[in-house]
């Protein structure tokens, strides 16, 4: 894996703005999704992270389980509007495009090829400039960008997002408005992508890494956002996510020898 000089200069930015790590929802993989209720809601294209999220990490075949939630993704949002953002396929090193190549073929979606590596604001300016590109353009607030970590994918939906535009009359009945909405869960006064965190591991991988990013959030959750900014993500996690009934074996993390040990050692 290439030294990621963006993602390492995350930790800074956070402490500017910590929100930037926060997920508008949560799921355990792509199959909690409910692609209709996006589409309905005015989403038109979606940003995937390939490993973990819909591969084995340094695999290019889609994990069997998200075949059919696969299968819906890209015929809700259409040919061309599913678009995969890899640090590894499609990025600078990625030599001659093999692998881009090779996940494209498995996936039936498109990579994005860039120059510099998620989360940075070259890497975003590429995403951005291929939605524009479609016969039917797709702004920053029509996408939704999937991926498993926080300092990566959510951190570049989050800086994809821009205060929200309001008109005089929006300016003079806000305050009441929002005071007399259902529980004040109109969006927070910034636009753009609707972030979504992937829990679920197909293969374990820096889980060091992966607890400071959770206790990271945890603390920004408690510390720092606003009950607003609360109940519209529960709205967003509630209008979006579909139960999942799911054994817990079926997601097929790799144990490591000391938990292999221990079950040997209970037997």
């Amino acid at each position: 894996m290439p030294l990621n000089v963006p993602g390492i200069l995350v930790p800074l930015h956070l402490l500017i703005n910590p929100r930037l790590v926060v997920p508008s929802v949560v799921v355990r993989d792509i199959r909690q999704l409910d692609f209709q209720a996006l589409y309905r809601a005015g989403y038109r294209g979606a940003v995937f992270d390939k490993d973990n999220c819909l591969t084995v990490p340094h695999e290019d075949r889609l994990v069997p389980e998200l075949t059919e939630a696969w299968k819906e993704c890209r015929e809700t949002f259409g040919p061309g509007n599913v678009l995969i953002v890899s640090n590894t396929a499609g990025s600078h090193m990625d030599v001659g495009e093999i692998e881009a190549e090779s996940v494209t073929y498995h996936l039936s979606a498109p990579v994005l090829r860039h120059p510099s590596l998620k989360p940075s604001y070259s890497c975003i300016n590429s995403i951005r400039a291929y939605f524009a590109s479609l016969p039917r353009p797709i702004r920053d607030e029509e996408l939704i960008i999937v991926g498993d970590r926080l300092l990566t994918d959510i951190v570049m939906a989050n800086r994809m997002t821009r205060r929200r535009p309001v008109s005089d009359s929006e300016k003079a009945a806000s305050e009441e408005k929002r005071l007399e909405s259902d529980l004040g869960l109109s969006r927070p006064d910034r636009v753009g992508p609707l972030a979504v965190l992937t829990e679920g591991l197909w293969k374990r991988e820096a889980l060091a890494l992966r607890a400071l990013e959770k206790g990271m959030l945890k603390s920004v959750e408690r510390w720092v956002l606003s009950p607003h900014e609360v109940a519209w993500r529960e709205r967003m996690q509630h209008r979006f996510v579909k139960p999942m009934h799911v054994e817990e074996e079926v997601l097929k993390v790799r144990d490591g020898w000391l938990r292999r040990l221990w079950d040997r050692l209970r037997k």
